[in-house]
């Protein structure tokens, strides 16, 4: 048995709206380990919708849908599903005196157009909506068949999946084991080469290993199915550590980790502070340090360079490496980074520069090329090149730099700390 999540509403396929309703079911699912293989989106089409349903009703035992409960026109879930099983709508008189108080509540007279919604197959059973007025309906229409209806407003589905849909499902047998996940994020290896070095581990059943790629990174999720999350923790583990030895330093964290998080933290044990110098990135380093609550404690501010001039005056640059070796090299990324631990008075400078286009490039500074400086509390500076494609959007090649810039600097933490 499994369950299909159909979302019904033409804005979906328009994009006008993020379809957040199905990614919320589909971890509500794994949550009661209920297998789902499928989701659909579909306009506001009765045709469409029936032909939905037909494919559906074949691979899937469980249907939910959400959206096209409302009052208009084109609001068709509840009519279509009926008409697909021959199934004639009842008017039930507590949703209209619901939909009516609710109304009454806003100083509002309830719309005639209002009615549509208190319209149920006949035999379905009333999926109340604490908050909204479109109620939802579960229903059997077939043996061995659920159907579960939600509005398309995230905040009223939530409530009503949580209050109604759950203790329905556990008590027709589910939410007796669990799907669990944990992410492993890496950063400084493609995912094709991270996939060779791992593939042994993808013919695994319980739990199972998947990669996928991420903005600028690689992830593999490995799940399992136990009858608590401290079980599936117990098989996920020895796979996890296995990964981990395999891929060394281009491991970073898991789950919701990222690279500044993880810096951070490595600062903290460390007891140091760190201060940023930035040309091309234009703050996002300093940017993704700051979103973290608490990052005071290590982090003391940085310096946006963009200009020359700034470079030379409050970086302490020398003119003569700007004008021989150019803004955008290794000569300047390495005095950006001493000039502003210095300046701040941090344990270690991080600077980047860097060509982020479309603009600005040429044939020996493509855009894309990146130098990132590292100056370290025992006196050593270093810097790195990056090349990350003159075909790339200006702002992915700034958030890759500043993650790449955090990455530097946690590979030396780590291989000092090993």
């Amino acid at each position: 048995m499994s369950a299909e999540i159909i979302c019904v509403g033409t804005e979906l396929l328009l994009g006008d709206i993020l379809n957040s309703n199905a990614q919320y079911l589909a971890q509500q699912l794994a949550q009661l380990g209920i297998p789902h293989h499928f989701q659909t989106v579909v306009g506001d089409n009765k045709d469409r919708i029936k032909q939905v349903i037909d494919i559906a009703i074949k691979r899937a035992s469980i249907l939910i849908f959400t959206g096209g409960l409302g009052p208009t026109p084109d609001d068709l879930t509840c009519e279509t599903i009926a008409e697909f099983f021959h199934t004639p709508l009842i008017e039930h008189p507590e949703i209209i005196e619901d939909i009516r108080a609710k109304f009454a509540v806003r100083g509002r007279v309830m719309s005639p157009s209002n009615r549509k919604q208190a319209l149920i197959p006949q035999g379905a059973q009333i999926l109340p909506n604490p908050t909204g007025t479109a109620p939802g309906m579960i229903w059997n229409p077939r043996p061995h068949l659920h159907i579960l209806t939600f509005p398309g407003v995230p905040s009223e589905m939530h409530r009503m999946w949580t209050d109604t849909a759950i203790p329905y499902l556990c008590s027709q047998g589910w939410g007796t084991e669990i799907i669990y996940s944990r992410s492993l994020r890496f950063w400084g290896i493609g995912e094709s080469a991270l996939a060779e070095k791992v593939s042994s581990f993808f013919d695994l059943t319980n739990p199972t290993v998947a990669p996928y790629a991420g903005k600028g990174e690689v992830r593999l999720r490995i799940s399992a199915k136990a009858k608590t999350v401290a079980d599936a923790q117990a098989l996920i583990l020895p796979v996890e550590e296995e990964i981990k030895q395999i891929a060394g330093l281009d491991f970073y964290g898991v789950d919701d980790d990222t690279l500044a998080t993880v810096v951070g933290e490595m600062l903290k044990q460390r007891q140091q502070t760190l201060s940023v110098a930035e040309s091309c990135t234009g703050g996002g380093l300093g940017q993704m340090l700051t979103e973290i609550s608490g990052s005071s404690e290590y982090f003391w501010g940085g310096i946006i360079s963009y200009a020359n001039s700034v470079k030379i005056q409050q970086l302490g640059v020398n003119p003569d490496d700007i004008h021989h070796y150019g803004a955008v090299s290794a000569e300047v990324a390495k005095a950006m980074a001493i000039g502003v631990k210095q300046r701040l008075g941090t344990s270690w400078g991080l600077s980047i520069t860097g060509i982020a286009g479309p603009t600005g490039g040429t044939d020996s500074k493509p855009v894309g090329l990146v130098y990132i400086g590292l100056a370290a509390p025992d006196g050593s500076i270093l810097s790195q090149e990056h090349r990350f494609g003159s075909n790339r959007d200006r702002n992915f090649i700034r958030f890759l730099s500043a993650n790449a810039a955090l990455d530097l600097l946690r590979r030396y933490l780590a291989g000092k700390l090993a």
